[in-house]
């Protein structure tokens, strides 16, 4: 594939999606990590490449794409996917079924990919059951995520790692001017929509942000 930072890598993990149909991107790339596979096969959507260590699917050699890691690894599967939709040149990712499943662990471990992604320029969301989850990061200059109008619900803003600083929130229930937030203080928690076009940013460090 040539390197396209025009298409949007649709991965799917092996955790909660119970989706029955799914309008996704015209200009998708989508990658099937391991037991992601079997989200795909109920949606009789066909991945552009199937890759993992295959400890929750099946090993399939007659898939024309396969990419298979070792079972004893330092990343995970999903991880992985994004690196590989990196490599081809991708910058923006949709992760289905990386929340919730069996396994706790995979989920923190998918949310604390997120910041690491955004350092180096990709915009990384997971899609659970109702809940999409990001990271914005920034250093030393001011970096936001924009909602439109019309939304509703609750958003929340999370401090990963050292101190969030210069976090500014606008057209929120609860607004914030140039605040700090730390990792240790969940200050942020359960903000809502209100119907106005909004924003979160910040100046330095990451933030996680959580909307359903």
């Amino acid at each position: 594939m040539e390197r396209d930072e025009k298409k949007v890598c649709c991965i799917f993990g092996a955790g909660d999606f119970e989706a029955e149909e799914l309008s996704l991107p015209e200009n998708r790339y989508i990658i099937a990590a391991d037991g992601g596979i079997y989200h795909l096969r109920r949606l009789g959507i066909t991945p552009d490449m199937l890759l993992g260590d295959f400890d929750s699917s099946e090993y399939d050699p007659s898939f024309g794409n396969v990419v298979r890691h070792p079972a004893v690894k330092n990343d995970t599967d999903t991880f992985l996917a994004v690196e590989e939709g990196m490599k081809m040149g991708m910058t923006e990712f949709l992760i289905y079924g990386a929340t919730g499943g069996r396994r706790l662990e995979h989920t923190i471990a998918n949310i604390q990919m997120l910041s690491y992604f955004s350092r180096r320029g990709a915009s990384v969301r997971l899609i659970g059951k109702s809940e999409t989850v990001t990271a914005i990061t920034a250093s030393g200059e001011r970096k936001k995520i924009v909602f439109k109008s019309g939304m509703k619900g609750y958003v929340s803003v999370f401090a990963s790692g050292s101190d969030a600083k210069g976090v500014t929130i606008k057209g929120l229930k609860y607004e914030l001017e140039d605040a700090v937030l730390s990792a240790e203080y969940p200050l942020g928690v359960s903000n809502e929509f209100i119907g106005k076009e909004s924003e979160i940013s910040l100046t330095d460090g990451a933030l996680i942000i959580l909307w359903h």
